[in-house]
């Protein structure tokens, strides 16, 4: 190489910016990532990481922190991240956010699929988040009226729907207030049924059983996730027709899920940790909401629990699990 060649080169990598300088040298990421448990739509967040150069094993290093229904834990796992000194932490729940934020004001985080992270105080704008925080947002009300409306044209005279929730997620919380104005709208009344972690389902399905409501609505967040397959057999075998959110809920033996694509959320949260991997701030990346939503009905179940399904509805169906 000629010399001025040589000098060229080493005056250009001067200017690199210091992150792209650190892959060139073999920079490893370590990555918190918080959670109630494994979820299959959290696969795409890796998938969309090796879609940018980020593998595990070789670049990245993932410590994986999970609660298992003890929401408690949040704040335990949020200390340890911070003893770490992790480059970013991915939360998948409003509880594990909150306690990230409260134990760090510095370290990344990206909550790939918050629940109106602004009702929640996780951000102070769509576009200027402001804090440490940023990724993509769920916005309740819309989502809610919808399968409320499912609900109704689904069950002529609908009228009583057993509501499954949990008061300890602020986010949660506000979808509950949410779903109740849409509930009075349309002339349903909520039957509440509070749950916060595995010891209280069982006593929320006899009340449920007892009630002898028309349908069944579960509000998701993780504790109602962690007993999603006890929700579904109590649901058939009580032959209550059921609304969920996210589509593993119908494909597992739900009757009718209508929510955000969450595997398309998760590997766009992959963006969020590329951006700040290379130098951006989380107050400066606008929170994305969702874009693709699904409406998966089990017909399956539909036929174990003599619902017939409206072709109304079918046609509305990006998904009929047979």
């Amino acid at each position: 190489m000629r010399r001025r060649e040589l000098i060229t080169l080493i005056g250009g990598a001067a200017a690199w910016p210091v992150h792209a300088l650190a892959q060139q040298a073999g920079k490893v990421w370590r990555m918190g990532f918080i959670a109630h448990g494994h979820e299959p739509f959290y696969d795409a967040l890796f998938e969309g990481l090796r879609d940018y150069g980020y593998e595990e094993g070789r670049n990245l290093i993932v410590e994986r922190r999970y609660a298992r229904g003890q929401a408690e834990r949040f704040k335990e796992f949020a200390a340890e991240m911070v003893r770490l000194n992790v480059d970013i932490i991915i939360v998948v729940t409003t509880p594990a956010a909150l306690a990230v934020m409260s134990a760090t004001k510095t370290i990344p985080i990206v909550h790939p699929n918050a629940i109106d992270p602004l009702n929640t105080g996780l951000i102070a704008s769509l576009a200027h988040p402001g804090g440490n925080l940023t990724g993509g947002a769920q916005l309740t009300a819309e989502a809610s009226a919808k399968r409320l409306a499912i609900l109704k044209q689904l069950v002529p005279g609908l009228s009583r729907v057993a509501a499954l929730w949990n008061p300890g997620n602020s986010a949660i919380v506000f979808s509950w207030k949410e779903t109740q104005g849409t509930a009075r709208a349309l002339g349903v009344t909520l039957q509440s049924h509070e749950v916060q972690g595995p010891k209280d389902f069982a006593g929320a399905f006899s009340i449920i059983a007892d009630e002898h409501p028309e349908a069944l609505l579960v509000l998701q967040d993780a504790v109602t996730m962690q007993q999603r397959s006890e929700i579904i057999d109590f649901a058939i075998q009580k032959r209550l027709p059921s609304m969920f959110q996210e589509k593993g809920w119908a494909v597992a033996g739900g009757l009718i899920s209508y929510g955000e694509n969450l595997a398309s959320m998760y590997r766009r949260a992959a963006y969020f940790v590329d951006r700040i991997f290379k130098g951006a701030k989380p107050a400066d990346l606008p929170v994305e909401q969702a874009t693709k939503f699904d409406l998966v009905i089990n017909l399956r179940t539909a036929k174990a629990i003599g619902v017939t399904i409206p072709d109304s509805i079918l046609a509305l169906a990006d998904e009929a699990v047979e």
